[in-house]
């Protein structure tokens, strides 16, 4: 078993005051015999009311609202999570069996979701990859894996190429972006293949070889592999998603398992900024150091408060 220790900071800073924001959060890890959270606490600067409810995939989401003006939206987990090593699958099946076991699965409604994919510039290149393995000799469970190192040996991961709004047909033209673009392109394939296949958002925990994807949410798939069940591969360290891996939420994608998202009321200038520290010593986690682009927020407030009093005297004057 493993314990790690996470802090995951989302700071919304605004030039000017919103209001009426109504937020989700997806900050909560999942718990079952692989994941337990030993201590969880989330801290919001305006100290709203957290309701919680289980979602369609079971995720527990977090939901809350600000009526009040402000200027900054600061959201901080803290957390402490044991993790265990899950055996791997046997693979013992043969893979016409296991194909089959698949396809029969093709109209069942706790898959469905997992097997819609996308048409993007590079299906065809994808199918004709596909078609050049023989089915019959190789099992889910090893393609996965295939397709697991294809992806991290032909792309390049680098930052500040993409965005959450990047198509597939640009991350394929650029075979480059980060772990979200690795995953959405990894997703269709295995989806392409008959493989249910879900989107993983949570953490990487560094260990022994490096890793790709520390300081951010990170994402990962799991596919359904026959006889076995849900396993992640996490193709941006080309690796099977164990013990090192803390899953936040499932789903279909990106959107299902965003780890933050709201609207608010005002027409104002915004800047995000988003920070996690994972460790396996509690006494490694220092606090955050918040910046905010807009200058300082207290003089901000004390200069318009100042304004609102001298303009409330004068309309008492006239």
């Amino acid at each position: 078993m493993a314990t790690f220790y996470i802090k995951h900071l989302t700071e919304y800073t605004y030039n000017n005051t919103v209001i009426d924001a109504a937020n989700q959060i997806k900050l909560y890890p999942i718990n079952d015999d692989f994941q337990k959270t030993v201590h969880q606490k989330i801290t919001v600067n305006t100290n709203p009311y957290i309701d919680t409810y289980l979602d369609f995939y079971n995720n527990l989401v977090g939901t809350f609202m600000i009526v009040e003006p402000h200027y900054i939206l600061s959201i901080e987990s803290d957390i402490e999570v044991v993790t265990k090593k899950r055996p791997l699958p046997e693979d013992k099946a043969k893979p016409s069996v296991q194909w089959d076991e698949l396809k029969s699965l093709q109209k069942d409604t706790l898959f469905i979701d997992f097997l819609n994919h996308i048409a993007f510039n590079g299906t065809q290149d994808v199918l004709d990859w596909i078609n050049s393995k023989d089915l019959d000799q190789i099992t889910p469970y090893q393609l996965t894996l295939n397709i697991c190192n294809y992806i991290y040996t032909n792309f390049k991961y680098l930052k500040g190429v993409t965005t959450i709004n990047t198509t597939l047909d640009e991350v394929w033209h650029l075979k480059a972006g980060v772990c979200q673009d690795f995953t959405n392109i990894m997703m269709q394939i295995t989806r392409m293949l008959g493989i249910p296949t879900r989107y993983v958002s949570g953490y990487i925990c560094p260990h022994e070889g490096g890793t790709r994807g520390e300081g951010a949410t990170h994402a990962w798939i799991e596919a359904y592999i026959p006889f076995y069940g849900w396993l992640g591969f996490d193709p941006t360290n080309n690796e099977v998603a164990n013990e090192n891996h803390v899953r936040l939420a499932v789903g279909r994608d990106y959107h299902d398992c965003s780890p933050v998202k709201g609207v608010f009321k005002g027409n104002v200038k915004d800047d995000l900024f988003v920070n996690v520290k994972v460790t396996t010593a509690k006494e490694n986690i220092k606090p955050f150091e918040h910046v905010n682009p807009f200058g300082n927020i207290e003089e901000i407030n004390s200069f318009r408060k100042n304004q609102e009093i001298i303009q409330h005297q004068q309309q008492q004057q006239q």
